[in-house]
């Protein structure tokens, strides 16, 4: 049982892990005066927030399944709000505007790091789709409490054990691996001033689609 879960849950969280806003801003953190006070204080924000979003996840989840499998009219009216308004921001965003969040403030300190790395987070969680996948096998295992507890627990450090290579590669080639991390952030940040407005444009294009055919059809097709 236990290697059936995990044949379905490594490959989840190998999808999970590309995550360019958090390696963003982790490359940052480590280009600022204290780099590693600062990024493993995002890193740590980052995780505690993802572990404590994964309890809440896993305590409700079967209640928000069974409540988005019987949607209302006002689900869909609301979808149209949140579709027009993921249309208006990737159009908005579009001319290299994207990734211009995705900094955190120029005087970061380990305290700021910290709160910076809980709201990346949660900004996320909705579009978090492999970790609501890794969370839906772990109940379906219909484990104890606590195994579920300490899968839980050594997913969330698998997850951020790839991010703490940046700081370590500071660490082993100092100020020689600022180049490459300077030239990985760039085009972190250019591939996502060319995607996100494209995503966010396709996925508020969807939404609106799925809640037409609700109100013309009587039920949506997502």
């Amino acid at each position: 049982m236990t290697f059936d879960l995990l044949a379905v849950v490594v490959p989840l969280l190998l999808v999970d892990v590309l995550n360019p806003v958090l390696l963003a801003a982790t490359i940052y953190a480590v280009g600022t005066t204290r780099p590693y006070a600062n990024s493993l204080s995002l890193l740590c924000g980052h995780t505690t927030a993802y572990f404590i979003a994964g309890i809440a996840i896993t305590l409700g989840l079967d209640r928000i399944m069974a409540y988005l499998a019987n949607p209302t009219a006002l689900d869909f009216a609301l979808q149209v709000v949140l579709g027009a308004a993921l249309v208006l921001a990737g159009r908005r965003s579009r001319g290299g505007r994207a990734s211009e969040s995705k900094a955190p403030p120029a005087a970061l300190a380990p305290g700021g790091a910290f709160v910076f790395g809980v709201v990346i987070n949660f900004v996320g969680v909705p579009f978090a789709l492999p970790y609501f996948a890794v969370l839906d096998q772990f109940l379906k295992a219909e484990l104890p409490w606590q195994p579920t507890l300490a899968l839980l627990v050594a997913y969330n450090l698998a997850y951020v054990l790839p991010f703490l290579l940046v700081p370590a590669t500071l660490a082993i080639l100092g100020d020689r691996s600022r180049v490459t991390f300077r030239r990985i952030s760039d085009w972190v940040n250019r591939a996502a001033d060319w995607v996100m407005p494209k995503v966010l444009v396709i996925i508020g294009a969807v939404l609106i689609a799925d809640a037409t055919s609700y109100f013309v059809r009587g039920h949506g097709f997502i």
